[in-house]
């Protein structure tokens, strides 16, 4: 039937679902046993509101499920994809992921300390970035003492690495 018949009510939008944290094409989804975890409680989190809905309009109530069905979707393709490495499994000496590692700049002495975490675990707030990350990707394979070279729009910072712990 062509959409000239349909009424204008009955023309519903598709709802617009957020999208989750990028990960580019290719790579793979890396993820900690925690955030594993984490991923699994949002899945049984979503599906109990889908499942506690009380809306009386039908519309409104088949756009809130839809909303959630979208959102387990995306979740779902991360969860089929996650690679779950354990971060006590990685070599101590060196940079790697899972790895909390505490570094100072060199030039102005600062120190600074971050997890490098799989991107949906990624939280700036909690010093935990992905390893996609670009200072996650420099500071990648290196081990105390070294000395990083960092790219940060034209300025370039030379972080030293002091700690890693796991």
């Amino acid at each position: 039937m062509s959409r000239g018949f349909v009424k204008e009510e009955d023309q519903e939008e598709a709802p617009l679902i957020p999208p989750r944290a990028a990960l580019p094409d290719g790579v793979t989804n890396y993820v900690t046993p925690k955030g594993f975890e984490l991923l699994q409680k949002e899945k049984k989190e979503l599906e109990q509101q889908r499942t506690s809905i009380k809306i009386k309009d039908e519309v409104e109530s088949r756009r809130a499920k839809s909303v959630i069905d979208g959102k387990l979707k995306l979740l779902n393709d991360r969860i089929v994809t996650a690679r779950i490495l354990d971060p006590r499994s990685q070599a101590k000496d060196e940079v790697r992921f899972g790895a909390s590692i505490k570094f100072k700049h060199k030039e102005s002495g600062e120190l600074q300390e971050f997890t490098i975490v799989g991107v949906d675990e990624a939280d700036v707030k909690k010093n935990k970035i992905a390893f996609i990350a670009p200072i996650a990707r420099a500071v990648t394979g290196k081990k105390i003492g070294e000395t990083v070279e960092f790219k940060l729009g034209p300025e370039t910072r030379n972080l030293e690495i002091l700690e890693i712990s796991y």
